[in-house]
């Protein structure tokens, strides 16, 4: 609403006797580009730290070379959990013995590589069972064996 002003000149009226002045009704945005600049510097601080990656070590792709060495296959049965026996390449041996062998063949190997083929009805734990067993034998790397769809 506009305000009103009287203008009092000492008694004599000069013009209008009432000046009518407009407000001005102009919204100040200092204080809100303040805050949108705090917040965009919140959220550009923030931002990194909620996005969360997964740590993947990628293989590297290469043309194939020959394999230098022997592969070592270690397969577990599904009768594992019965027997406590393993595969050594075509050899049946106990899981106790199994740390002890594996470390044998590694002990000369260039490259301790070992591949855990595992039946499909082995439990998850028993197939750690042997994983576990492979590292505290030495091995390095312990590679999954599966087949490709389609094969037998």
């Amino acid at each position: 609403m506009p305000k009103v002003h009287t203008a009092d000149h000492g008694g004599s009226v000069r013009g209008r006797g009432r000046r009518i002045s407009s407000s001005l009704a102009e919204i100040n945005v200092v204080p809100l580009f303040d805050v949108m600049l705090v917040l965009l510097i919140i959220f550009m601080v923030t931002a990194p730290m909620m996005q969360r990656g997964v740590d993947v070590n990628l293989p590297a792709s290469r043309r194939a070379t020959a394999v230098e060495g022997e592969r070592v296959f270690v397969t577990v049965p599904a009768s594992y959990r019965q027997t406590r026996t393993v595969y050594l390449d075509q050899e049946q041996i106990r899981v106790d013995a199994l740390r002890e062998r594996i470390r044998q063949k590694m002990e000369h190997a260039t490259d301790k590589q070992v591949y855990l083929r595992g039946d499909g009805d082995v439990l998850y734990q028993d197939l750690y069972d042997v994983f576990d067993r492979l590292k505290e034998a030495g091995v390095e790397k312990v590679g999954l064996v599966a087949k490709a769809p389609g094969e037998r």
